[in-house]
């Protein structure tokens, strides 16, 4: 596009150029699975900081975990896309079962 002289575009009518060398960070994405061993449960989310989310787990900012701490990290799965890691968690959640999500731990070969 060329510059426009004379009147007030809405947009920008001048080229960017991006420095070369340069590189953006990208937000990335999680799915993930924590236990309380005091309730004995699981809780399956995706977050985009999980060390912000488990803070409210384990603080009580969280009202369906708040009873459960400590809340310990036993699984995650990163993604690059918001709506990946949304869609995985509700596949995990989808198959309503505590010997899956105990599969899904285990076949990751370690916890986290």
């Amino acid at each position: 596009m060329q510059e426009v002289i004379g009147s007030t575009p809405i947009f920008s009518t001048k080229t960017r150029q991006t420095p070369v060398g340069f590189f953006c960070l990208s937000t990335m994405y999680y799915t993930y699975i924590v236990f309380s061993e005091k309730l004995d449960k699981f809780y399956v989310g995706a977050t985009e900081d999980l060390h912000r989310r488990m803070e409210e787990h384990n603080t009580g900012r969280s009202p369906y975990t708040k009873t459960g701490s400590p809340w310990q990290l036993v699984w995650s799965r990163e993604f690059k896309i918001r709506s990946e890691a949304l869609a995985e968690e509700r596949r995990i959640k989808g198959k309503k079962s505590r010997k899956y999500i105990e599969w899904l731990i285990d076949s990751a070969g370690k916890a986290i």
